[in-house]
């Protein structure tokens, strides 16, 4: 019948329109994941900040820190966008529902008001009975009976689809202003972080233009840092020279044990835990420009975790210590076989493990190092055999 194909539509329109929020509602939880790994994340560089800034001297160490709460920062303001937009999509959605409801609502109000006016008129023209009873035959009159049935049950219906589409259309309703209520929360949010991240740049400039008046003592850090790295470097190197060497002595039955361990490393890539929790990579692997002089690079065979005083130091993996050794510039220095494979631990302030020593994953192997800056970073290296791997492809994704 004619009255119900607008209630018919209509739920339809909501059924299409709402298969989208499922599809939505997987990428609102991926946001809301991003925005707590990134407070964490925030949290982490805080604290991080605060422990080097207890020396009053501006150094590099800070900048790092300060630059890895400015891009933390900057993705959580990017998590806060894109859930503004995905509301923007939901309360467009909720929108047309609306619009579709209280046009059909109109609709039904109108074709119900038309019966009833059609009823009125029908009995003060004449009496049902006398239409009844007024049949030529029994058939027109069982024909008329149903037809007074069907007029009276569609007008039940009708009532019925206004009461249904009146309900639909607050429920609609509601969730539109729960929808801009939670959007002007996030609003808020990026506005406070917005300021946060201003204020945290005006203290970047402030101290990137301290550290730049410094330029012949960063020079001189960053020498005594290259010739610590290359002797660091040099003694890995002759190391697995050394196990290289070894292993053509091996039996076959230690050989098997060594490449099963390689093969079970290799597929842990992406997998290993972190050496140091908390931390971030305070510096990447490879060549990198210096965030302070300019056109100065830095090669780094490893990455380099900006964490807090007296952090324990953790094996990656399940391995054997073949050496530990004093570097200056580097402190004490760790190197762990897996296989094939190996892991360096620099900047240490002292050791737990000896030479030999079988380790599994997660042993402490001993705590890192403050300087006399403040600043608590592990330096950290992986080999397979002679070739440096950069380190972020084997570790954990934060």
């Amino acid at each position: 019948m004619r009255w119900s194909s607008p209630y018919c539509v209509c739920v339809f329109l909501v059924f299409i329109l709402f298969q989208t929020p499922v599809f939505s509602q997987k990428t609102k939880t991926e946001l809301e994941k991003e925005k707590r790994e990134n407070l964490q994340k925030i949290a982490e560089a805080e604290k991080i900040l605060a422990d080097t800034e207890k020396e009053k001297k501006a150094t590099v160490g800070q900048l790092r820190a300060l630059n890895q709460q400015i891009s933390a920062r900057e993705g959580l303001i990017n998590s806060l966008n894109q859930e503004v937009r995905l509301i923007d999509g939901e309360m467009g959605d909720l929108g047309v529902i609306v619009k579709a409801l209280q046009r059909d609502l109109e609709i039904l109000k109108e074709e119900y008001a038309a019966m009833i006016y059609a009823a009125y008129k029908t009995n003060h023209g004449f009496n049902k009975i006398t239409f009844l009873f007024s049949a030529s035959t029994f058939n027109q009159l069982f024909q008329r009976l149903k037809y007074l049935e069907q007029y009276g049950e569609a007008r039940k219906n009708q009532a019925a689809q206004i009461e249904a589409v009146s309900k639909e259309l607050i429920s609609q309703r509601n969730q539109l202003e729960v929808k801009r209520r939670e959007q002007n929360v996030i609003l808020s949010q990026q506005i406070a972080e917005n300021k946060k991240l201003l204020g945290l740049k005006t203290k970047q400039n402030s101290l990137v233009a301290s550290l730049s008046q410094r330029e012949k003592e960063l020079s001189k850090e960053l020498a005594a840092r290259k010739k610590a790295v290359d002797e660091l470097d040099n003694l890995i190197a002759e190391v697995v020279r050394k196990e290289i060497e070894r292993s053509k002595s091996l039996s076959s039955a230690a050989l098997a044990n060594e490449e099963q361990l390689s093969n079970v490393f290799e597929s842990n890539k992406n997998k290993l835990s972190w050496p140091v929790s908390p931390g971030f990579i305070s510096q990447k692997f490879g060549r990198q420009p210096h965030p302070v002089l300019k056109g100065i690079m830095e090669d780094n065979p490893g990455v380099n975790i900006q964490t807090s005083p007296n952090v324990p130091v953790k094996s990656v993996f399940d391995g054997k210590v073949i050496q530990k050794v004093f570097v200056p510039g580097m402190n004490n220095a760790v190197i762990i076989q897996h296989g094939e494979y190996y892991t360096l631990y620099a900047k240490l302030k002292e050791v737990n493990v000896k030479i030999g020593q079988p380790i599994a994953a997660n042993d402490v192997i001993g705590t890192v190092y403050t300087d006399n800056t403040g600043l608590s970073e592990l330096h950290f290296e992986v080999w397979k055999q002679r070739i440096k791997l950069n380190p972020e492809q084997w570790l954990l994704i934060k």
